[in-house]
């Protein structure tokens, strides 16, 4: 239960890095809620929620003795919302807030692209600073078979024009989503996605299939087949050689990840590559993670 004067509807999800902000439903669910891989907004029902009940939780935060500095908006996509309604959230913020310096949000390319560029940077110069965007995939046919409703294309002119808006990124990529048959191009092309929005932060994570793989598997043929450690480095390998990426700050420590990496690409690409090449070469030389510790 929550000490915060807030109503949050569980469940509730937030990055890692937001582990210290102030989590404002904005909105509950996710709009899309069709990713073959995602399990996270199921059992919930899509909904704005009401800017009075919005407003009044702010309020209510002021009276708090110790002020948030930063500001997540919450659930699975505020970017849905109109820029007008984003933009009252926003300034509403500013003045009951004023310590908060940064507010983020997840988003998808598709509420992205329904924003015009001077939208985006109205937004941004009202605190919207960092969107975190599941890519997941760079690859059309895998993007297909999970349900995206994205392409690389779709996903990429969304995510350029974000970075020209002055929104930072932060994106995903999924570590064996097209599982064997489709690892190489998964890798290959999600490098090249990546190396035309050169994103502020990348994270990749492996694929995890808490509720079961049925739904999963109904997007791809029959002969799918999940990746086992040695070919999940492969695969990760594969993706970061082909990344030409300027200052990227990578991580792959997510729990799903069996070799924990973190560095900059493409400062530290080298090394990268080195300690996943040892990985695959000497496990045993190598902090790899066992099953169990990954959650699976």
């Amino acid at each position: 239960m929550s000490l915060l004067p807030l109503n949050y509807v569980e469940p509730l999800y937030r990055p890692p890095s937001e582990a210290g902000s102030l989590i404002l439903q904005a909105t509950l669910g996710c709009s899309w809620n069709r990713c073959g891989f995602c399990e996270m907004y199921r059992s919930k029902q899509f909904r704005p929620r009401p800017e009075s009940e919005l407003f009044a939780e702010i309020e209510a935060i002021t009276k708090l003795d110790s002020l948030p500095r930063k500001l997540f908006l919450a659930d699975g996509d505020a970017m849905v919302l109109s820029s007008r309604r984003l933009l009252s959230i926003l300034h509403k913020v500013q003045t009951e807030l004023p310590k908060v310096g940064r507010v983020s949000a997840y988003a998808m390319p598709r509420n992205i692209t329904n924003k015009s560029d001077r939208e985006l940077r109205d937004l941004r110069q009202a605190g919207l600073r960092l969107l975190y965007v599941g890519i997941e995939s760079g690859d059309n046919e895998v993007l297909q078979r999970i349900d995206k409703g994205e392409t690389a294309a779709s996903t990429i002119e969304a995510l350029c024009r974000t970075r020209a808006a002055g929104i930072k990124l932060s994106v995903m990529i999924i570590n064996g989503l097209g599982g064997a048959s489709l690892s190489e191009r998964h890798a290959l092309h999600s490098a090249e996605a990546l190396n035309a929005i050169q994103p502020e932060y990348l994270s990749t994570l492996a694929l995890m299939l808490p509720e079961g793989e049925q739904r999963f598997r109904e997007g791809f043929d029959s002969d799918f087949q999940l990746l086992e450690r040695g070919a999940l480095l492969s695969e990760l390998e594969q993706f970061v050689s082909h990344c030409e990426l300027k200052n990227t700050i990578f991580r792959s420590d997510h729990a799903s990840n069996y070799l924990a990496l973190k560095g900059i690409l493409g400062r530290d690409k080298q090394r990268l590559l080195t300690e996943i090449r040892t990985a695959i070469d000497t496990p045993e030389h190598a902090p790899l993670r066992e099953m169990w510790q990954r959650g699976l």
